[in-house]
């Protein structure tokens, strides 16, 4: 994002499961889009789980004024109809990214961004969705970007960015960790990173199991920051060995106007596939004025 210039994120649902939408493209099938808050506000990030006839969607919301992103879940029937919406997670510093992971024996976690804390948070649903606890025991070597778990081969993955080298490291590297449980201890790949690559490396979405094998969405970022979803066909992933090939990115289409100019979230969430979409506010004037809004909260605070 340069000078001026914001990015504002839309979350939509699309009416077809990740299988589909990676074979078909984003913009084949029917979406049902979530309103943003308002003016320089924005849902981004998307992750969701169904638990019977509903959907709960937990997603990052942002405001330029605040500059700390916090954990919404938005309810849906099955008509994709919304029923609640509330804050369920907020920390000091900035969340983001709220993988949901469901653990062998039923219990829901849920691993958000959480890079600025200096650690990998984890936390267990105590009052699901509403309530959620940090789990102390969790073990992971440091602090990660868009970690994204997945159980495959017997062992848990975790494929993330690096949070602690450069800002360009975190949209051009890909770590992996493994585990033998979730609560670990994590092990580092021995490649780290095992791929560099500005256009399919950092994880943008949730790691799924294809007819054509393991796929990580990831995001294009040579033009801009999360400009498309580059699905990456990991094809050798032992503690040892990594390779992979990225297949052609899928892009916004022109039907999600103004929303065109990035795609960085590609979560699977059963029949349904959660996404967000980019549109950039060139106005400099109007985002000086929320940079002046969010000085006057902080000295009035």
């Amino acid at each position: 994002m340069g000078l001026g210039r914001t990015d504002i994120w839309r979350t939509g649902i699309i009416h077809a499961p990740m299988t589909q939408v990676l074979r078909d493209g984003v913009g084949a099938h029917p979406v049902t889009w979530i309103d943003n808050p308002g003016p320089f506000r924005f849902i981004a990030d998307p992750f969701g789980i169904w638990r019977g006839d509903r959907l709960y969607v937990f997603a990052e919301a942002y405001d330029y004024r605040v500059k700390i992103g916090r954990i919404d879940v938005f309810v849906f029937n099955r008509a994709l109809t919304l029923l609640e919406h509330c804050p369920v997670l907020v920390e000091p510093w900035h969340l983001s990214y709220p993988v949901i992971v469901p653990d062998m024996d039923g219990t829901i976690y849920m691993m958000p961004e959480s890079g600025r804390s200096g650690r990998q948070t984890l936390y267990r649903a105590t009052d699901f969705p509403y309530r959620w606890e940090l789990v102390e025991m969790f073990e992971f070597p440091g602090a990660a970007v868009d970690a994204s778990p997945i159980f495959h081969d017997g062992r848990w993955w975790i494929f993330h960015a690096p949070w602690g080298n450069s800002p360009i490291d975190r949209i051009s590297e890909l770590h992996v960790a493994w585990a033998e449980r979730l609560m670990g201890p994590w092990h580092p790949h021995p490649g780290n990173p095992v791929r560099r690559d500005i256009r399919s490396t950092r994880p943008g979405g949730t790691p799924i199991m294809t007819d054509n094998g393991l796929v990580l969405p990831t995001q294009e970022c040579a033009a801009t920051y999360g400009g498309a979803i580059t699905p990456l066909h990991i094809t050798t992933l032992t503690p040892q060995r990594f390779e992979a090939r990225a297949a052609p990115s899928l892009h916004a289409p022109a039907a999600f106007a103004p929303f065109t100019d990035g795609l960085h979230t590609l979560s699977a969430a059963g029949d349904v596939t959660l996404f967000d979409a980019k549109h950039t506010d060139p106005s400099i004037v109007r985002r000086a004025l929320v940079d002046l809004d969010r000085l006057l909260l902080r000295r009035r605070s």
